[in-house]
């Protein structure tokens, strides 16, 4: 006689729902809905364990600009697997204070796949040679030096963590943890672990695993980008107001503030 089979473990539960998944190794709105349903009132650790470790994503990488809130979501992926690739764009415009930081958080964690993506030489010889398409038009600046690197760099994952988070700016309000790239026709899924947390919530994470602070932040730079487009907020402005100051913009162009979130 059969013994009863043993009540699945929450990883055995998880590594079988990804085979109701589509197998393919890109995905669609469907997997991004079965996915913010499965892990529906699971801590963030728990979703990078059981995304990671049980590989619903295929091939993943985390986008990451070393800004004033990046080390909390880069510890938790250390935490899970200190390989992850982290794609970091070196635009050639950050403040000193940026890469200075960025190689101690490295160091720190222990991060041992630190990717840094450039633009691309003859285009920015091309289009940019004076090094100031920033002061007369933003978007194009950003498309050079960070969406065509990072979008090539992309090509090659299934999958990438962002550090959004729904406190930090109107555009990013109602955005769920995991969503299809609009920008990709492949249907890269892009996955938002922190977006449910608050500003509390990441100051007790700083706190308590003791972690190092973007020096620019006690400057008043609550948001931290290139440093000609980004100034000081003012206290109870938008975290984000400081990025491109007296432009109509408010997203490089990575992430489209347009996007229809899948809930």
């Amino acid at each position: 006689m059969n013994k009863p089979e043993a009540p699945l473990t929450t990883g055995e539960a998880r590594a079988r729902a990804l085979d109701r998944l589509d197998a393919t190794p890109r995905f669609n709105e469907h997997n991004a809905v079965r996915l913010n349903r499965m892990f529906r009132g699971s801590s963030t650790q728990e979703m990078l364990e059981g995304v990671i470790g049980g590989d619903l994503a295929g091939d993943v990488a985390t986008v990451s600009s070393f800004g004033a809130e990046s080390v909390v979501l880069l510890h938790l992926l250390a935490e899970v697997d200190p390989g992850i690739p982290v794609l970091f764009l070196e635009t050639g415009k950050h403040f000193a204070e940026t890469l200075r930081y960025r190689d101690e958080v490295v160091e720190r964690l222990g991060l041992t796949n630190l990717i840094n993506l450039t633009p691309d030489i003859v285009e920015l010889a091309e289009k940019d040679e004076s090094g100031l398409r920033w002061s007369y038009d933003p978007d194009g600046c950003c498309e050079i030096r960070k969406v065509k690197p990072l979008a090539q760099a992309l090509a090659r994952y299934d999958a990438s963590f962002t550090g959004r988070k729904a406190f930090q700016s109107q555009t990013r309000a109602n955005l769920p943890r995991f969503e299809i790239d609009n920008s990709d026709a492949q249907g890269r899924l892009k996955i938002n672990p922190l977006i449910d947390w608050s500003a509390e919530d990441i100051a007790a994470y700083f706190a308590a695993h003791d972690l190092p602070r973007h020096p620019l932040v006690a400057r008043g730079f609550p948001s931290i980008g290139c440093e000609p487009c980004t100034h000081k907020v003012a206290p109870g402005e938008d975290p984000r107001s400081g990025r491109w100051k007296g432009w109509d913009k408010t997203e490089c162009g990575i992430h489209k503030p347009g996007e229809e979130p899948f809930l």
